[in-house]
């Protein structure tokens, strides 16, 4: 996303963002489910039978079928989803804007004059309203403070314990148990069938990449994400990489796209969402390329179970997105009446 929107949209949804490192049981499980199985077993149990299920098991059995009209080779079988609100929760803030948070009240005190000094004074008085109005500024200076300074192990080890302690607000639970267990169902159903999936999110990929596989799947080298500079240096006699104040690239919007060419190389034919910061992505996917496309959108509709937003949300804003679904004909999630779980610790 545009790094001005971030805290402009109230801590709106992503610039390096996004996390987890929880259920690997049932990741694990779902991952080491045989192909053949799934002949027998229902593959998406967590998703109620109905048109949005027999879209994706139709767009799956279409490009697997060897002879058909649709066959897709599986080295070009790439899908890409994205992370805030399509694979986890992103409410009431998005994580890595909570993690942002506490590493700005965990460092303030070593840097006293931060109670007077925006935007860290706003920062630690929870005003979301002044760190909107910071804009891409306050950010930057946000993000410098918390994220840069230290090697990428460190920054990996940081994000890491933070996880390991941090709390949601409503759940009470850890972040990394927040994670939907229909998409953990359906990522493991496109593995089992020849698909690679791969991780684009407008988080930051240095955030993503010490938790993706423990609990996708998926593997750091198939993540994508926002990124700050680094610069190679030698440390007492052994090489690091240090992470720098400056950004380098961000994964949102038209980004995406950007992101997916740079570190993919290939057109993806499925791709997954939840606001309009997926928006390019989906019509990068599916709007061009002779062979059959999969586009899918989460759309949270489920207060009582989780949260119920779209059009006039101020975080992941699902406007634009959803026009452009009923144009293009991509599947349309309804949390509530789609899901018969959300979250895995349901019963």
């Amino acid at each position: 996303m545009n790094p001005a929107s971030f805290f402009a949209r109230g801590l709106s949804r992503r610039v390096l963002l996004s996390a987890l490192a929880a259920t690997p049981a049932l990741t694990e499980a779902l991952r080491a489910t045989p192909a053949a199985a799934q002949t027998s077993v229902d593959p998406l149990p967590s998703w109620n039978d109905g048109a949005t299920k027999t879209s994706i098991a139709d767009f799956v059995a279409r490009v697997t079928t060897r002879g058909g009209a649709d066959f897709v080779p599986p080295e070009q079988r790439i899908a890409t989803f994205d992370n805030d609100g399509t694979l986890w929760c992103e409410q009431p803030m998005p994580v890595q804007a909570a993690f942002i948070l506490e590493r700005t009240r965990a460092l303030a005190p070593q840097n006293p004059d931060w109670k007077i000094r925006q935007p860290f004074k706003a920062a630690l008085d929870g005003d979301m309203k002044t760190l909107a109005a910071s804009g891409e500024k306050g950010l930057t200076q946000l993000v410098a403070a918390t994220h840069a300074g230290m090697t990428t192990d460190e920054f990996a080890r940081i994000v890491s314990e933070w996880l390991g302690a941090a709390r949601d607000q409503r759940f009470r639970k850890p972040y990394t148990e927040l994670i939907y267990r229909p998409m953990l169902e359906l990522l493991a159903y496109l593995r089992a069938n020849g698909f690679k999936t791969f991780i684009v999110s407008g988080g930051g990929i240095e955030f993503m990449r010490p938790w993706s596989d423990k609990i996708y799947g998926i593997p750091p080298e198939q993540v994508v994400g926002s990124s700050i500079k680094t610069r190679f240096a030698m440390r007492d006699g052994r090489p690091e990489l240090f992470r720098l104040p400056e950004v380098n690239f961000i994964d949102d919007k038209v980004g995406k796209p950007l992101g997916i060419n740079q570190h993919i190389g290939r057109r993806p034919i499925a791709a997954f969402g939840n606001s309009d910061g997926d928006l390019q992505m989906l019509q990068w996917t599916t709007m061009a390329g002779d062979s059959v496309r999969l586009g899918l959108i989460v759309h949270h509709t489920d207060a009582e179970r989780e949260y119920a937003y779209d059009r006039q949300s101020q975080v992941g804003k699902l406007d634009k997105a959803l026009d452009a679904a009923a144009l293009n004909r991509w599947t349309v999630v309804d949390m509530k009446r789609d899901w018969n779980r959300v979250f895995p610790f349901e019963t």
